[in-house]
């Protein structure tokens, strides 16, 4: 497999044409911290499984416990599923499950984390599933789900769990709403960065990201649609939240941000990547510094989206349908700074931003929309090395 060159430590500016994927290895790998490329900056536990091969083609920190912020939410659902069929959900269970696996719905998981018990849950899973880096939030934070501990090979654990142990409505349910994942969680953060950012369908994910404030991209903010309403003792921790310096030397307070579930035909690779970033580190720098990371790994059966990635700069960029701000309400915002692949240009309305003026709009397939030029780290109307749609 060809991979790509070194990650660049600057997060602007910067254009990387992505590379392509390749076969798998054909045996175990042993940890290798050099070839898992970080971004400077960045504590990364990192664990990428064949299941076709049943080897790591990735290791980097993989006992590494981090907080794990929505990553838990597929241990609540998995132990909720445990006692009730997803076949013969109520219609309200359905709602909620389906937009915590799939919306990352805070409401959902505190209204199930209480059902079961807090951190009874954690104790039942542990047990069920063999994960030896899980645990409970700290003393006194036993409401905060977000702070449950977790690591990268156990995160390996918990999807093989699901594809091979749990039942077959299980699996077909969790999985299912996993490849359903919206691009704006329900808290208005943008969640295809990762897993979702750096490789074509078919994959499955469910992210996590804690301590960036309310600059997530989405705007307008989509409403919840669980039946339930999270106390703030119960949601994941702002910044502003106390959180103690964890004895068992779980971060609590830098803002960290993951990427899990699997990639290819089949489910063919399990991904795991979790990360903390120094504080005060902007949401959209965290995305692409994890986009660069996962564009790097060895992921066997992996379809890498063609295109060039280019830095972006301002807040509230709009992506739209086509070309144009008229009548092309926009799809999304992009996550302030965040780098986006771009596969193609084309003319549109003119556009000025003093003082600037453009007509040249960028296609961005991983978005399924267009952005102005303007708002790309490149100087010229036109990108270099990027072709004109052909429609």
């Amino acid at each position: 497999m060809r991979r790509l060159g070194a990650v660049v430590a600057s997060l602007a500016l910067a254009a990387t044409v992505l590379g392509l994927g390749g076969a798998p290895r054909a045996a175990a790998a042993p940890d290798r911290d050099t070839q898992v490329e970080v971004p400077a900056g960045v504590t990364a536990g990192v664990a990428v499984f064949d299941r076709t091969t049943g080897t790591f083609t990735e290791r980097h920190n993989e006992t590494m416990r981090f907080r794990s912020a929505s990553v838990v939410k597929l241990l609540i659902a998995l132990d909720y599923l445990r006692t009730h069929d997803p076949r013969t959900l109520s219609a309200a269970d359905r709602t909620r499950l389906d937009s915590m696996l799939r919306s990352s719905d805070d409401a959902a998981a505190s209204h199930y984390w209480t059902l079961g018990g807090r951190t009874a849950i954690i104790d039942r899973t542990v047990a069920q599933l063999g994960l030896t880096d899980t645990g409970n939030p700290p003393a006194g934070y036993e409401d905060t789900w977000g702070y449950v501990a977790v690591s990268a090979a156990d995160t390996v654990k918990i999807y093989r769990h699901i594809l091979d142990t749990a039942s077959a409505p299980v699996r077909d349910y969790i999985m299912g709403n996993l490849r359903q994942s919206t691009r704006c969680g329900t808290d208005g953060f943008d969640q295809h960065f990762g897993i979702a950012g750096s490789f074509e369908r078919p994959w499955a994910v469910k992210q996590g990201w804690s301590g960036f404030g309310d600059s997530g991209g989405c705007t307008p903010k989509p409403s919840t649609t669980a039946a339930a309403t999270a106390s703030p003792s119960s949601k994941q921790p702002s910044k502003q939240s106390p959180a103690p310096r964890s004895a068992a030397a779980v971060d609590l307070t830098k803002e960290a941000l993951h990427t899990t579930g699997t990639v290819g035909a089949g489910d063919r690779t399990i991904v795991a990547v979790f990360t903390l970033h120094p504080d005060g580190t902007p949401y959209g720098t965290a995305y692409t510094a994890v986009n660069r990371l996962t564009r790097t790994l060895d992921v066997p059966g992996a379809d890498r989206p063609a295109g060039t990635w280019f830095g972006t700069w301002s807040s509230g960029v709009n992506v739209r349908p086509r070309p144009t701000t008229v009548d092309s309400a926009p799809l999304t915002t992009l996550p302030a700074g965040a780098e986006v692949l771009v596969s193609c240009q084309k003319l549109g309305q003119e556009v000025t931003v003093p003082p600037y003026t453009n007509a040249w709009w960028a296609y961005l397939p991983q978005y399924g929309g267009y952005v102005t030029n303007i708002y790309l780290s490149s100087p010229g109307n036109q990108l270099p090395g990027v072709p004109v749609c052909s429609s």
